[in-house]
């Protein structure tokens, strides 16, 4: 299979910003092991601001767009060192694609990355794409990477989009307010009603919550491609998800 996986911050960083080293280390041994079983493996990673602030000292996720791009440029770097080291442990070669709003709505550039994409699949490289947040202003911006992710397994004809995160899937209440709610294991189209479910945005470092989601299962849906929301803190659960084990919410594609 084609699979993205998308982390995000809340997933690969500890609440200080901070890489969460024992997560990040066990998420790359999946990933390799799941490629070595012949699946083409794809990351679409968040972190960058998050590292950059932790890395920075910041405290907190900041307001102003120069300081986000500033921490975004530092907090790459490390992110990127730590995946190639971690991969090639495993002896997978990555490649790092940056993207703006510009490169997936635009016909050309849009035909310019799937092009790229393709080709690095081809060659075997493992693909890790984050919005450009270095240069990426609210004109051109994506806004997050739930978004992005669903964008890129449109574009490259994904088999399955995994979202993993801090949540469990998607519940019929508020979890918070109602102890009682559960989680919906299947979705079948996201209605207005399903629309309803979603509630605000998602960690104080990352940029998404449960109406990001949603909106990347629609993308996704009419692409095609199934997509799973489950929780990130043990990655080992991408072997019961590739393997059609319920977990987590999934998402069905549009029949066409």
């Amino acid at each position: 299979m084609r699979i993205v996986v998308k982390v995000g911050t809340s997933t690969l960083a500890h609440r200080t910003g901070l890489l969460n080293i024992r997560r990040v280390e066990k998420l790359c041994r999946v990933l390799s092991d799941l490629k070595n079983a012949g699946h083409e493996m794809i990351l679409v990673s968040s972190g960058a601001i998050g590292m950059g602030v932790g890395k920075l000292s910041l405290g907190a996720r900041p307001a102003d767009m120069p300081t986000k791009q500033a921490a975004a440029a530092v907090g790459q770097c490390e992110l990127m060192y730590t995946y190639d080291k971690l991969f090639s442990e495993y002896r997978h070669n990555v490649a790092q694609i940056l993207l703006t709003g510009s490169d997936v709505e635009q016909p050309e550039r849009r035909r310019n990355f799937h092009n790229t994409l393709t080709r690095l699949l081809e060659l075997g490289a493992l693909p890790i794409i984050n919005e450009n947040d270095t240069v990426a202003t609210e004109e051109i911006n994506i806004g997050d990477n739930d978004t992005l992710s669903a964008i890129v397994a449109a574009n490259i004809g994904a088999d399955l989009l995994v979202l993993l995160s801090d949540i469990d899937g998607l519940y019929d209440a508020d979890p918070h307010t109602h102890p009682e709610a559960k989680i919906i294991p299947e979705v079948h189209g996201v209605t207005p009603e399903i629309l309803a479910l979603a509630g605000g945005s998602g960690s104080g470092l990352g940029t998404g919550g449960m109406v990001t989601k949603l909106h990347a299962a629609q993308i996704a849906a009419a692409a095609g491609t199934d997509m799973v929301i489950a929780n990130g803190e043990e990655p080992e659960v991408l072997y019961a998800i590739v393997d059609g084990v319920p977990v987590g919410t999934r998402f069905t594609a549009e029949v066409k």
